[in-house]
């Protein structure tokens, strides 16, 4: 029974351990992607915007998602609904996934699905 009860609570421990550390990446590069692709799972559209576009949603309380502060270059990503993307002219559609256009990118908006 010691042994059986030993060999318990060394996995017990182990399984601790692995927790703890996934728990501390999230706060370290591991968990910056986790958190972007997050946010990228509840957009239905994403749209490179000028700087001075971005500024003015964010002025029309647009709030910044805090996983563009954690990246860097620091990106701005803002929620906006489709009907004001498209009153945009500097609006230029991009793929939703990680790619290349995505992570060049200064300015994103992500327009949610419809609820």
């Amino acid at each position: 029974m010691t042994r059986a009860l030993n060999q318990r609570v060394s996995e017990f421990r182990a399984r601790v351990l692995v927790r703890s550390w996934e728990y501390r990446q999230r706060h370290h590069a591991r968990g910056v992607w986790f958190r972007l692709r997050r946010v990228l799972a509840e957009a239905s559209a994403a749209f490179v915007v000028s700087a001075e576009d971005a500024a003015a949603l964010a002025a029309e309380g647009y709030r910044l998602e805090p996983v563009g502060q954690a990246l860097e270059p620091q990106k701005w990503i803002l929620f906006v609904p489709a009907e004001r993307v498209a009153r945009m002219a500097s609006a230029r559609p991009i793929p939703v996934r990680l790619s290349r256009e995505l992570l060049e990118a200064q300015h994103l908006v992500l327009t949610p699905f419809d609820a």
